[in-house]
């Protein structure tokens, strides 16, 4: 069996870069924590790279790096009671578009969910996976990504019914 090497690392992160950090992005919320989170499971992905079985698509096992981040970072912001800004105070005064306010308004009511359920409805709907291959990214079982789905859509669909009344209106 080969090894990877340096050059498939970087092949990799030009290749799945992007992706990866639209999948943080909206784990974290934040554009500059996702580029944090990104570079550090990157890191720690290149750290065992030349171990990783080179036939193996290495994607899941970074998005698993980056979804336990994040899901550590909320346990620790949860501990120290720090307050998250999910938007700057500047706020714009008319949006061009009810595309944009519905979008806007999806990102919020995104951020506020907990990290599970932002975690499964992430994979699931904007990345596409499986039940099953959201479950083994998250290390569950398929029952738990089914509840955590349901359960973070019905959050979703009650804040927002009420929030986007107004929008397009």
């Amino acid at each position: 069996m080969g090894r990877r090497d340096e050059q498939s690392f970087v092949d990799f992160v030009a290749e799945r870069g992007n992706a990866l950090m639209r999948t943080a992005v909206l784990m974290c919320g934040a554009r500059q924590d996702a580029e944090d989170y990104l570079q550090t499971a990157l890191e720690k992905a290149y750290r065992h790279w030349g171990r990783l079985d080179p036939d193996a698509d290495p994607e899941p096992y970074v998005r698993r790096i980056l979804v336990n981040l994040m899901i550590s970072r909320t346990r620790r912001w949860k501990v120290l009671r720090e307050i998250y800004m999910a938007r700057p105070p500047e706020v714009a005064t008319a949006p061009e578009s009810h595309a944009l306010e519905l979008r806007g308004a999806l990102m919020d009511e995104l951020r506020r969910l907990g990290p599970r359920q932002r975690a499964v409805l992430v994979l699931r709907y904007w990345e596409d996976l499986s039940e099953m291959e959201t479950a083994e990214m998250l290390g569950c079982s398929v029952g738990t990504v089914k509840s955590q789905a349901s359960r973070g859509l019905a959050r979703l669909r009650e804040r927002l019914g009420a929030s986007l009344a107004p929008l397009g209106g």
